[in-house]
């Protein structure tokens, strides 16, 4: 195993919201994450479609496993998000956290939400603030 499957492994292991999502890591590397999830029933708003929340909570989870795959931990320092579509129950939503940057403090990451249909849901951006201390201690 790889260090970068280390460290996707040690997050995953503890992250209880992103596995009540449903989320699957489709592909993982320094840098980069692409991820996939179904909209369910209990993920709605009001108006039946998916709630802003649970499509915001999916782009921070692959903001999350994106800025930590070098192996430092990495926290949200500053995010937003641009809703384009809604999403709907069933849809299987995509998201690609891609990096722009990464210096000694801060990283920058673009994520992209889209349905099936390959119709853009969401773009969201991230700010993360490197700390000094490892993902794996064994670093």
């Amino acid at each position: 195993m790889n260090n970068t499957s280390k460290i996707l492994e040690t997050m995953l292991e503890n992250d209880h919201y992103s596995k009540w999502m449903g989320i699957v890591v489709d592909e993982y590397r320094e840098g980069y994450c692409r991820v996939h999830y179904t909209i369910r029933k209990e993920m709605l708003n009001g108006f039946g479609i998916a709630h802003g929340g649970n499509l915001f909570s999916a782009a921070d989870s692959a903001f999350a496993f994106a800025c930590n795959s070098h192996g430092r931990i990495s926290v949200a320092l500053d995010v937003h998000i641009s809703f384009m579509k809604p999403g709907k129950e069933g849809d299987i939503v995509s998201i690609e956290a891609k990096e722009i940057y990464t210096g000694n403090k801060t990283s920058f990451y673009d994520i992209t939400l889209t349905n099936e249909a390959g119709e853009i849901l969401a773009v969201f951006k991230g700010t993360a603030y490197r700390t000094s201390k490892y993902v794996v201690s064994n670093e």
